[in-house]
């Protein structure tokens, strides 16, 4: 199976460097920049018009639609050929994706989430997961923000991974200083963040092949 994965597009996903093929498309969140329903539709119809079998997307803290009117979101996605993930998971070909939009309490943003509840979100991931999906990375993960030094991820999704014994790989955005990929506790690690910490889009599509 190949993925392609992206995510932080806020609305400019126009601009996007050329999509690889691949058999699954994974949007990590942050689609829209306002999180206005608009903006999310605009999105949602673009996302279900690529030529993917399958394309799997979450909310991130910016997607404010999806928190606020869940019920319009799913069924436009629904719509849109767009399979649309929170705190859920689906089996394509045999891999099981979960996807989570929870992040740290942060700003007051969407999908925002102190640390109880972070822990129940993530006691929700099924223990034979094979490719997990959260906004925001795990702590010590693609998670650094160089300009103020410090490592952002989350606790919780870090605590959950050990017991995610066929967990093959984490696919994350949010964190656009840290994009990238890297081998960590015999899992690959995915920041696909699109937008760099400038918000310009130009960061390439990660591809996964499981």
């Amino acid at each position: 199976m190949r993925i392609v994965c992206i995510s932080d597009t806020h609305s400019l996903h126009d601009h996007i460097p050329d999509l690889p093929n691949g058999d699954v498309l994974i949007h990590a969140g942050d689609c829209t920049g306002s999180g206005s329903i608009p903006r999310g539709f605009e999105f949602v119809e673009w996302f279900g018009a690529l030529p993917y079998r399958h394309k799997v997307l979450i909310a991130g803290n910016h997607d404010y639609c999806f928190q606020a009117y869940p019920e319009w979101m799913r069924e436009h996605c629904e719509k849109q050929g767009v399979i649309y993930l929170e705190d859920e998971s689906i089996v394509i070909n045999g891999v099981k994706f979960h996807g989570s939009p929870w992040t740290p309490f942060f700003r007051d943003m969407s999908f925002n989430a102190l640390p109880n509840l972070m822990a129940e979100k993530m006691a929700l991931v099924p223990a034979d997961t094979n490719v997990l999906i959260t906004h925001g990375p795990a702590r010590g993960a693609l998670d650094y923000i160089p300009n103020e030094d410090i490592r952002v991820g989350c606790l919780s999704i870090q605590a959950r991974i050990p017991f995610l014994k066929q967990l093959k790989a984490h696919v994350c955005g949010h964190i656009h200083e840290s994009y990238g990929e890297l081998w960590k506790d015999g899992v690959l690690r995915v920041n696909a963040s699109i937008c760099t910490e400038r918000y310009q889009p130009t960061n390439r599509p990660i591809v996964i092949e499981l």
